[in-house]
């Protein structure tokens, strides 16, 4: 297993990230456990969860691992996140601050590694939640605090005024980012690459869509309605990637997630495995090569913005 460092930060996380936005879903608690051992004894390190995942039970299935003990807290890297509040201003101070305490009981521990802000919250005031931030970082509550699903913008200002105030700031962003939807290439990872933020790309296998579902569709996630709809949406490009993948001898998963990966700018990416067959298929992509052909034709099949902004559209 390959290691970056996440940003700024003495944080270094594997290139692979255990998502968990599974559990309590359609993954057991002792599945969940399953999966954590194996990935760790893969040499994944970095855990991803949220609070919402699941009404908290996600967080709780990696509490109940991380309470059988053996050192299991020491070799993760762990970072959730916040944003859902009962009032309307969902990134309040008092909430990001509860909303922190419940997670931290959950999880069964006392610090979170990386504590992301699951959504902008364009009501609530930049020196709001900073402030937050800054006291959970200054009660060793949380040791760095990352965006996700921002806008380049949100991105920037925000850091803007956390820098303004000598405050933490943003480590790094969590975006979506696969051979389908690659808008963050226009703003987010030019961002993040000129602020040193690291980025983790979540669902890189497209939600199973790159998994070759068009032709073999695999029981449950991949096989509902809505992986449907986009299939037969984007037919003709899942048939040339099929195809592609096929001649060049290797797992449509494993093509999708070696393009991810082959980014310099994605720190790591966030896979979401129901099963540990489903987890040892993926760290298999770590040793997949693109030849630059493949690259070439995975660019005519699945274009991206047409590259960074301004250039991407102006002249």
């Amino acid at each position: 297993m390959e290691y970056r460092p996440l940003g700024p930060t003495a944080i270094s996380v594997s290139r692979l990230g255990l998502g968990t936005v599974n559990f309590g879903l359609h993954t057991s608690e002792r599945d969940a456990h399953l999966l954590l051992d194996r990935a760790t004894d893969c040499g994944i390190n970095l855990v991803d969860t949220a609070e919402v995942y699941s009404e908290g039970r996600a967080e709780g299935f990696i509490g109940s691992w991380l309470a059988l003990g053996q050192g299991r807290r020491s070799r993760i890297v762990l970072a959730t996140k916040v944003f859902r509040g009962a009032d309307e201003r969902r990134l309040s101070a008092r909430h990001i601050v509860e909303a922190c305490e419940q997670s931290l009981r959950r999880l069964r521990t006392d610090c979170i590694d990386l504590y992301q802000v699951h959504h902008v919250d364009r009501a609530c005031p930049w020196e709001e939640l900073w402030q937050a931030m800054d006291q959970l970082v200054r009660e060793g509550k949380v040791s760095s605090v990352g965006s996700s699903n921002f806008a380049a913008w949100d991105i920037a200002l925000g850091n803007s005024v956390s820098r303004q105030h000598q405050w933490p700031g943003f480590a790094s962003e969590q975006s979506v980012y696969n051979l389908r939807r690659r808008l963050i290439e226009l703003e987010v990872i030019p961002c993040c690459r000129a602020l040193g933020m690291g980025l983790l790309a979540y669902s890189p296998l497209g939600g199973g869509l790159l998994c070759g579902g068009l032709t073999s569709p695999a029981p449950g996630r991949r096989a509902d309605g809505w992986v449907r709809r986009i299939a037969e949406q984007h037919r003709e490009q899942l048939s040339a990637f099929e195809g592609l993948c096929r001649q060049a001898g290797h797992r449509t998963a494993d093509v999708a997630l070696a393009w991810v990966l082959r980014n310099t700018a994605v720190t790591a990416a966030i896979i979401g495995p129901r099963t540990v067959e489903q987890l040892a298929q993926n760290v298999g992509a770590m040793d997949v090569a693109l030849r630059e052909e493949i690259v070439a034709r995975l660019e005519q099949i699945w274009p991206g913005p047409g590259g960074e902004a301004p250039q991407a559209y102006a002249w």
